[in-house]
C-alpha cells in the first residue's frame, strides 16, 4: 500500500418515489476496489441521516492516523440556494427548507475533511442526478446539478458532471460515472488528476458529449490509486528473503563466498568479493547469488573496501556477469536495504550506501531490480515520501532565516507543501543546533526521505556547496513518521 488511506463511501438509491438503481452498486463496487488495495473502507448502502452523521464522525476521527482520505457518495445530490447537499434515504424533499435539514451540507464535509491536517483528501460526487421533486419546488432547469464549490488545499473534489449539469444513471450495474472510474481506477502508475482525465474522456464517449465530469483541485503532491503492486518477491525462496534461515553448505557453489562474507571480517570479506569474477557466478544458483548482494551490501555498510568498490562499480561488473546472473545480486543488494534478515521491513533503514546503490538505476540494463524493489516496497509505501525504485522526480523546499554571520538555521522543510521537519528527541533538541556544510545537508535530507540525491529536487536560499555553512536543530529529522 502506498498511502495510509481511511475512506468513507456511501451508496444511496432507495428514495422514496424516485428510487436510483444504481448507487448501491457503485458503493460495494468502488468499496471492493479500495480494499483490494489495501485502504480502510467504511461502506453504507441506503444509509439514514443518522446513520450517515455517525460514520462522518468516526471518518473525520480516523483521518488523524491517514495519509489520505477519500469520501464517495452515490445518490442525490442537490443545491439549495447556491449550497450543495448530499442526500440520505430518509431526507425530507417537501421543500426546500426541510430539505436543509433532513440532508448533509457539502461544506460540512468539506471543512471536517480540511480540520484532519492530513496530507490528501478526495471527495468523489456521483450525486449530480436529476432532481425528482423540482416541479414541486416551483424550481427552474438551469438550478439542477450542483454547484461550484470551494476546494481547501490538498482536496481534490470530483464531480460526475459540470457545475448546473446532471449526471445519467447507467443502463448496467453501475451509473455511467461510476463505471468511467471503475475501468480506469485500476490503471497502474497513473496519477488521481491523470485518472480523472481518462474517466472524462470515457464519459464523453459513452454519452456522446451529453455529460462531461469535472474536478476542482488544490492538490499539492501526487496521489495515486494504484501502484503496480508487485509478486516478483515471489521470486526468491524463504531463506534467501529471510536470510537468517540460509544454511551455508560447503562444496555448494557460492556458499564459501557467503560464509566469508558474514565473517565481518575485511581481511576474510575483501578476497571473497574480489573473486566474483564472471565465470565464478557461472554456476551459482538464483537465491544464492541473492543472499550474496545481500551480504556485499552489509559488508560496505562495516567498511569493506572490496563492497565499497563492488557497489560503485556494479554496472561494468553486471555487463560481465549478464542479466541473468546481475540481478539476482542487485536485487539482494537493494533488498538488504529495507529488509532485516527475518525478511521483515527494517525499523530504520541500512542507508550507508544508499546513493551509491541507487546511482545504478541511471542503467537501463538495471532497471529490472529497481522494478523488483519498488514492488517490494509497494506494500510498505506508508513508511515512503516516494517509492524508492519507481524513478519519480522530488522536490522539497527547504525554509531558512539567515543569522548575522551568514549562516542559515534551518526552519522548515516542505514536501508537497507540508512541513516535515519534526521534533523526536526533546532532550537533544535543547542542544540548540547542530552546524554542517549545505552539501552535507542535502544528503542529510535525501537519506532521510530515502530519495536518491538523483531524484531529488532542493529549492532554498543559499548555494547546496561545501562552502555554505547551515544549522540544522538537533533532535529534529525528515524521516517519515
Amino acid at each position: 500500500m502506498l498511502y495510509k488511506v481511511a475512506a468513507l463511501v456511501i451508496g444511496n438509491g432507495a428514495y422514496p418515489g424516485a428510487e436510483l438503481k444504481n448507487p448501491t452498486n457503485d458503493a460495494e463496487d468502488f468499496s471492493k476496489v479500495l480494499t483490494g488495495y489495501g485502504f480502510s473502507v467504511t461502506t453504507l448502502k441506503d444509509a439514514t441521516r443518522s446513520e450517515i452523521d455517525r460514520a462522518m464522525k468516526a471518518f473525520q476521527a480516523s483521518l488523524a492516523s491517514s495519509d489520505v482520505g477519500i469520501f464517495y457518495f452515490a445518490g442525490h445530490g442537490l443545491q439549495v440556494g447556491g449550497q450543495n447537499y448530499i442526500t440520505a434515504v430518509d431526507t425530507d424533499f417537501s421543500d426546500e427548507t426541510v430539505l436543509k435539514y433532513s440532508s448533509i451540507p457539502l461544506n460540512r464535509l468539506i471543512e471536517s475533511m480540511e480540520r484532519s491536517n492530513n496530507n490528501t483528501n478526495l471527495i468523489i460526487l456521483d450525486a449530480c442526478r436529476n432532481n425528482p421533486y423540482e416541479r414541486a419546488w416551483h424550481r427552474s432547469v438551469e438550478q439542477s446539478g450542483l454547484a461550484p464549490v470551494y476546494v481547501p488545499k490538498g482536496t481534490l473534489i470530483a464531480f460526475a458532471t459540470s457545475p448546473g449539469q446532471v449526471a445519467l444513471d447507467g443502463k448496467g450495474r453501475n451509473g455511467t460515472y461510476t463505471e468511467a472510474l471503475l475501468r480506469h481506477i485500476h490503471t497502474p502508475d497513473i496519477t488521481v488528476e491523470e485518472t480523472f482525465k481518462r474517466v472524462r474522456k470515457t464519459l464523453s464517449a459513452v454519452t456522446k458529449g451529453r455529460q462531461t465530469s469535472w474536478e476542482h483541485t488544490s492538490l499539492s503532491g501526487d496521489f495515486f490509486f494504484n501502484v503496480s503492486l508487485g509478486k516478483r518477491i515471489d521470486g526468491y525462496g524463504k531463506h534467501a528473503i529471510a536470510d537468517k534461515l540460509f544454511v551455508v553448505r560447503p562444496g555448494v557453489p557460492g556458499n564459501d563466498i557467503i560464509r566469508d562474507l558474514r565473517s565481518h571480517n575485511w581481511y576474510v570479506q575483501n578476497p571473497a568479493i574480489n573473486a566474483l569474477s564472471p565465470a565464478a557466478v557461472q554456476g551459482i544458483d538464483k537465491d544464492t547469488l541473492f543472499v550474496i548482494g545481500r551480504n556485499i551490501y552489509q559488508a560496505a555498510c562495516g567498511g569493506s573496501t572490496a563492497a565499497s568498490g563492488f557497489l560503485a562499480n556494479y554496472s561494468a561488473k553486471a555487463a560481465g556477469y549478464g542479466a541473468e546472473f546481475a540481478n539476482p545480486i542487485l536485487d539482494g543488494m537493494l533488498f538488504e536495504i529495507f529488509f532485516n534478515p527475518k525478511g521483515e521491513i527494517r525499523q530504520q533503514f541500512k542507508i550507508g550506501e544508499f546513493n551509491v546503490l541507487f546511482e545504478l538505476q541511471a542503467d537501463p540494463a538495471l532497471s529490472p531490480s529497481f522494478d523488483f524493489i519498488s514492488e517490494c516496497l509497494s506494500l510498505y509505501g506508508s513508511r515512503f515520501y516516494q517509492i524508492p525504485g519507481k524513478n519519480l522526480k522530488t522536490s522539497v523546499d527547504v525554509v531558512s532565516d539567515t543569522t548575522d554571520k551568514g549562516e542559515h538555521i534551518i526552519r522548515g522543510v516542505y514536501f508537497a507543501g507540508i512541513d516535515v521537519l519534526r521534533n523526536t528527541d526533546d532532550e537533544q533538541a535543547e542542544l540548540g543546533l547542530e552546524p554542517m556544510q549545505a552539501e552535507a545537508l542535502i544528503e542529510r535530507i535525501s537519506e532521510e526521505m530515502v530519495i536518491p540525491l538523483d531524484l531529488l529536487a532542493v529549492s532554498c536560499a543559499f548555494p547546496h556547496d561545501q562552502k555554505t555553512r547551515v544549522l540544522f536543530p538537533y533532535g529534529h529529522t525528515v524521516s517519515k513518521g
